[in-house]
């Protein structure tokens, strides 16, 4: 069974533009990463929108809600932007949906060294296929349930709210 893989911006796909000097988007780098990492699980990508998550409101959640309802495959893996990738994975959690849904990011962008994107998707990949259905956030080599997670900010992590 594939996994489909639903891009939505954030961090993770930004590059940055010399011109006006500033982080912006132009087009996904998952076709490049998983040709690169040599991925062998069956993937089915879908560009659902290219914003940044600070950026995102009811509408941009609906849509992304919309395309993990619509997807044949019962695995499912979204870039996110991190700012709201929580609220994302809330609206997600609430409609009850019978997938594994696993949200992922990055804190540096893909494009730039250092970055954690190929980590963090690396991580998202194996975790929906291995986790029960229901919705998560991996990052920082961890997995989150979506209503037992926050950004730390400060430090630039994402933690449990409440052990267990």
């Amino acid at each position: 069974m594939a996994v489909r893989i639903v891009v939505t911006g954030g961090t993770f796909d930004k590059h940055y533009d010399e011109i006006r000097g500033l982080l912006t988007f132009r087009d996904t780098h998952l076709p490049e990463i998983l040709h690169d990492v040599r991925c062998t699980a069956p993937v089915e990508l879908e560009l659902n929108q290219l914003i940044d998550s600070l950026d995102m409101g009811p509408a941009n959640r609906q849509r992304i809600l919309e395309s993990c309802r619509r997807a044949p495959e019962a695995q499912v893996v979204i870039t996110h932007g991190t700012d709201t990738m929580v609220e994302t994975a809330a609206v997600l959690g609430r409609a009850g949906l019978d997938k594994t849904i696993v949200l992922t990011g990055a804190m540096v962008p893909y494009a730039f060294s250092h970055s954690d994107a190929v980590f963090n998707l690396g991580c998202a990949i194996a975790g929906v296929q291995l986790l029960p259905p229901g919705v998560y956030i991996a990052m920082n080599g961890r997995t989150f349930a979506w209503d037992n997670v926050v950004k730390r900010r400060e430090a630039g992590v994402f933690e449990q709210l409440r052990p267990g």
